[in-house]
């Protein structure tokens, strides 16, 4: 763990000291976000020190040409890309014709706040100019959770020390980059700017994809106890415009900057009428004025604090982390657009190109399953029905037919945008994790809509993906699975993945059970499946054939499954015999030395002891993670939530919270020192996963809610809660005894410790 630079709070993020080595890290920490856009925490004004400068819209991206030393016949052309947008929160502050700069100026105090209850991120501070004046600065900024378009500043200015001239050029720039760019292309094409006193925008258009996207500003200047003050200039040059205000301060006056921003794009409105679309909004926004869109940002906030909270009594770092979890992820996602999906950095940083990667269906979709009415987890599911086709592509391009799908390890528009062979070949078990979802959303709600309507087709495509991937071995007679990746991605080009091998298997199985229910219980639904998709009752027999004959990978000796064929041929030397200098193994060992070593970047065959949990005994789920667990080193933030998990089913309490603590304070702790890159979001609701079906013990069996709480020592309590059917249903452990409290209008029957039990309404 690094030296802790943030200090402990319940509901607030908050940095106390200035530090420049600190300032990367904390744009990513204190980043903003409300599922449209989002930015990372950089400073308004001009800062000539380290920085990475990032703002991003949802569903904008370029398709960024791949760039490998041998291309290999079916890699995908692109690498999906998501843009770093022109920035409109930029305010140029000169004092007496000297622009500040903390990377130059005397810092006396400086914090900031990111109070994750109310939205908000505040920055205060006060410096010594070189010239020797002393100013104070206030800064609050928020991304409207209402008005999804428009994000708010509010800036102040003091002098202290003496009166000064100030001028503040709030402006508008479209001189940006990705970090990430495969070729240093330009990925903006400039259309056209307008820039008045009242109201400044730039039109800019994607090169490739031709996404059309107005930035806009619009600005009120005052003094304490003054009426706005009238802009004296506005500039432009290529890409940057601003308006200046300019004002003699006396010491001890505070001028305020209100700047109202953000981005329009052609996802939502025609191009040629962008800039006047944005106008109105503008114009319209300030109306309501900047404490009014506070006021009604932070109402947003309350009302998903209310249903989504989990409170933890006795242990204020895991309160912290577990509501920056919970607060990430709704900045992230909102649910109320199924074209936009959530990139493993959210709107944070651009590593893995913002991108949608398996970790939504296999971590995020439970998290927005339980805290957001159901059409949220359903447009997850509705993302990935979209692009189908797109799926049935991906795998014709590798030699598969008759409509199987291979849906994309990475992608932002269905095709595949992974260019590592070991990935984008071989990490097929993405394919069942989507399977998967679509099971998990089902039995969790209740809904069979999307399964009748969509999730049938997606599952007979998977099911004719594994048919053919699956071949005849005349040695084992047993159907094999050859040259695959699994969740492990320290082992490639491995042959029967035990994971992968089992979640194909249930595939198979799964999309014949829910045919025949279709077939019995909505006969029209099922002949008008039968004739879009071609699929027979021979075909369909044929899976379940195969589900029957897959080979799987044993060890008489341990008891165990195998990870794969050969792990037992590796040097079996446990993780914590491991030189710790050498840890993580990825920055310090050749990747020829990572494969032929038994250390598992992150939960393998535990993923399928997680995943389907009642399919097998806890003696068996005791023996799997005692042999697999210490070659476990974790070096993927996805590892930690899942053994949380288990170590908690097995009544483990110390090793759970362990793992449980690394998950929550991944980011805020730093622990894989990678926070400048971004926040690990995918991994956040994996700690949402460690809290409630770890601690809280929620499965769902038979059709009912079952619940194990289990409190560990260090904590006197904690309550969660949960969307079920239509009403909230909360939870509270503490040391004595179990509660809930249930808002639907019914009894509701649910498993406690496996004992029935029937909470009545409030």
């Amino acid at each position: 763990m690094q030296e802790q630079y943030l200090k402990i709070d319940p509901w607030k993020i908050i940095e106390q000291e200035w530090n420049p080595e600190k300032v990367i890290a904390s744009e990513s920490i204190f980043s903003l976000g409300n599922g449209t856009m989002g930015m990372r925490g950089n400073f308004e004004e001009n800062y000539s020190g380290n920085t990475f400068q990032g703002s991003y819209i949802g569903g904008i991206y370029y398709p960024d040409k791949t760039k490998v030393g041998w291309w290999k016949n079916g890699y995908p052309e692109f690498f999906a890309k998501v843009l770093n947008a022109p920035s409109w929160i930029g305010i140029d502050v000169r004092v007496d014709g000297e622009s500040i700069d903390l990377a130059t100026a005397t810092v006396h105090n400086f914090q900031r706040i990111l109070d994750m209850q109310k939205g908000c991120y505040n920055r205060n501070f006060e410096i010594t100019t070189p010239a020797g004046v002393r100013l104070q600065v206030s800064t609050t900024r928020f991304l409207s959770l209402k008005r999804t378009e428009v994000g708010a500043i509010k800036y102040a200015v003091t002098p202290i020390n003496q009166n000064i001239d100030l001028e503040l050029c709030s402006y508008l720039d479209g001189i940006i980059v990705n970090q990430d760019s495969n070729w240093d292309n330009p990925f903006w094409k400039p259309l056209k700017q307008q820039n008045s006193p009242s109201f400044s925008a730039l039109l800019n258009r994607t090169n490739k994809s031709a996404f059309g996207v107005c930035t806009f500003m619009t600005n009120t200047f005052e003094v304490a106890g003054g009426s706005p003050l009238e802009p004296s200039t506005t500039t432009a040059s290529d890409e940057r415009i601003g308006t200046h205000f300019s004002q003699s301060l006396a010491a001890g006056s505070t001028a305020t900057l209100i700047k109202l921003g953000g981005y329009l794009t052609t996802l939502n409105h025609d191009e040629n009428a962008l800039i006047d679309t944005a106008q109105a909004l503008a114009t319209q926004s300030m109306k309501r004025g900047f404490d009014t869109l506070l006021e009604e940002h932070q109402k947003a906030w309350a009302e998903i604090w209310n249903s989504a909270d989990i409170q933890i009594e006795g242990d204020v770092a895991a309160q912290q982390g577990i509501r920056f979890n919970i607060f990430q992820l709704n900045q992230t996602y909102s649910g109320s657009d199924a074209r936009l999906n959530i990139g493993p950095k959210g709107f944070t940083g651009e590593k893995y190109g913002g991108s949608t990667y398996w970790d939504t269906e296999a971590y995020c979709l439970p998290f927005y399953m339980a805290t957001k009415p159901p059409e949220v987890a359903r447009n997850l599911l509705k993302y990935r029905y979209q692009h189908l086709d797109k799926a049935i592509e991906n795998a014709e391009k590798l030699g598969f037919s008759n409509g199987a799908a291979l849906f994309p390890m990475v992608t932002m528009n269905g095709e595949e945008c992974h260019n590592e062979w070991e990935i984008t070949f071989q990490e097929i078990h993405r394919n069942g994790a989507i399977a998967f979802a679509i099971f998990n959303y089902t039995r969790y709600t209740g809904d069979h809509s999307f399964l009748l309507e969509m999730g049938l087709e997606v599952l007979i495509a998977i099911a004719r993906f594994w048919a053919q991937r699956l071949s005849w071995s005349t040695q084992k007679e047993k159907y094999v699975m050859l040259g695959v990746t699994g969740p492990n991605e320290y082992e490639n080009n491995i042959d029967n993945n035990w994971y992968t091998n089992y979640i194909a298997q249930w595939c198979l199985l799964y999309t014949q059970e829910q045919l025949e229910w279709v077939a019995r219980t909505h006969p029209e639904v099922h002949a008008e499946c039968i004739t879009k998709m071609g699929v027979g009752e021979e075909e369909c027999q044929q899976w379940g054939a195969i589900a029957g004959a897959i080979y799987f990978p044993i060890s008489e000796e341990h008891g165990i499954f195998l990870q794969q064929d050969n792990f037992l041929e590796k040097e079996l030397i446990p993780e914590n015999q491991l030189n710790p200098k050498e840890r993580p193994l990825n920055q310090h060992w050749s990747w020829d030395r990572i494969l032929r070593s038994p250390y598992i970047k992150q939960a393998d065959v535990m993923q399928g002891f997680y995943m389907f949990a009642s399919h097998f005994t806890e003696e068996e789920l005791e023996r799997h993670y005692d042999f697999y667990e210490p070659f476990t080193v974790h070096e993927s933030s996805l590892s930690y939530c899942i053994h949380a998990v288990i170590a908690a089913r097995l009544n483990r309490m110390d090793e759970a919270y362990d793992f449980y603590l690394r998950s929550a304070r991944l980011d805020l702790d730093d622990y894989n020192k990678e926070v400048e890159e971004g926040l690990h979001t995918t991994s956040m609701a994996g700690t949402w996963i460690s809290m409630v079906e770890g601690f809280g013990g929620l499965t769902f069996e038979n059709n009912s809610l079952s619940l194990r709480p289990k409190l560990p020592d260090c904590w006197e309590s904690f309550t969660f809660k949960i969307q079920f059917r239509g009403a909230v249903l909360q939870v509270h452990q503490s040391k004595e005894q179990t509660k809930f409290h249930w808002g639907g209008d019914q009894p509701l029957s649910i498993l406690l410790h496996d004992k029935p039990l029937t909470v009545s309404p409030s």
